[in-house]
């Protein structure tokens, strides 16, 4: 009985603390602060539109997106990830991922990203030298299966910036739940990401890190290979202001000063990314996915082509995997990720 009563009440606690931060984490908004940190982790959620929270995969990278999906991960992996990005920038991480117990499962994070070599200049604009900035982001991840369909996770990070001579340092949390029926191909999930603050500010300007509410759903077909997912993303940004609005007779309404405002069914698109994945063996995927966000950001600073898209396959062979996704984040430059994983 008294293991009964533990398991119910941790059913409710979970939730119920779960509900609560999210309610107090409401308030935090918008910020470039430790941008780093929302990047996809993944060939697969890249491959999805970069927001995924409810494919369930056995490498332990998607436990950024959604710690408690870590609960579905193989016994004991790692994963190396690369992905390239603008203006000669490059992205790295690391991950590892162990259960223990029945129920329980860790993992450890270390990302680093480069933004290449920029000139240094003085108040006149001449140069004066060279830096390279870079980002770091160091963490770990714990994900207790609450019962068959139910997991519960939560991520610990700690963030790094540094500018030529000026530094920044950030601490964050993400909280996850997931709801996963393997026999209804159904995936259910809530997640706060980046629920944090800065401890160490450029030359005293403080910013929020990127705090990011988001639900999901990813549902299978009966009689096909294929699964579709949703993602609500942003979830606490609601004013048109949050966004980026550009000047659009034909699409956009005009304010009396003459500045751009979303559209109301514009604002609610850019909450919205989707996917899709076709499986023609078990261990083979295929994904699309469109970032409607990104996708009119990218148009509205005049780079339309292809925006919002992102496209990946991958393949399991026996305890490896490799994946490789395409998607475009910046106006300058496509971006490329290839991630490799390994199960003990």
């Amino acid at each position: 009985m008294s293991h009964y009563l533990k398991m119910k009440m941790k059913k409710i606690l979970i939730p119920t603390v779960f509900f609560t931060v999210c309610h107090l984490a409401y308030a935090q908004g918008e910020s470039s602060a430790m941008r780093v940190m929302t990047l996809p982790t993944t060939a697969h959620n890249v491959a999805l539109g970069g927001e995924n929270i409810t494919a369930m995969d056995n490498q332990p990278g998607v436990g950024l997106h959604n710690p408690a999906l870590l609960a579905g991960t193989d016994t004991r992996c790692a994963a190396l990830q690369f992905m390239t990005y603008a203006d000669g920038g490059k992205w790295m991480g690391a991950e590892y991922a162990m259960a223990f117990g029945e129920r329980h499962t860790g993992a450890a994070y270390l990302h680093f990203m480069g933004y290449g070599e920029m000139d240094e200049t003085d108040a006149s604009g001449n140069v004066i030298g060279t830096f390279a900035p870079k980002d770091a982001v160091m963490g770990v991840g714990y994900s207790y299966l609450l019962s068959d369909h139910w997991a519960g996770g939560a991520n610990f990070k700690a963030a790094y910036s540094r500018i030529a001579d000026f530094s920044s340092a950030s601490l964050a949390v993400d909280l996850g739940l997931n709801y996963y029926d393997a026999e209804k191909a159904l995936s259910v999930s809530m997640v706060m990401r980046n629920i944090g603050a800065q401890i160490k500010t450029y030359d005293g300007v403080v910013e929020r890190v990127p705090y990011n509410l988001q639900l999901g759903l990813t549902k299978g077909l009966a009689h096909l290979p294929v699964e579709f997912h949703v993602t609500l993303t942003d979830l606490t940004r609601w004013k048109k202001s949050d966004f980026l609005t550009v000047p659009d007779t034909e699409k956009e309404k005009q304010n009396g000063d003459g500045t751009a405002s979303l559209s109301t069914g514009r604002l609610m698109l850019n909450h919205l990314v989707f996917g899709i994945e076709v499986k023609p063996r078990e261990n083979i995927w295929i994904a699309a996915g469109y970032n409607f966000r990104r996708g009119y950001e990218l148009q509205a600073a005049g780079k339309g082509h292809l925006a919002g898209l992102s496209a990946g396959a991958g393949i399991r062979l026996q305890r490896f995997s490799i994946g490789l996704a395409w998607a475009k984040y910046h106006m300058a430059a496509q971006s490329l990720m290839g991630n490799f994983a390994v199960s003990f």
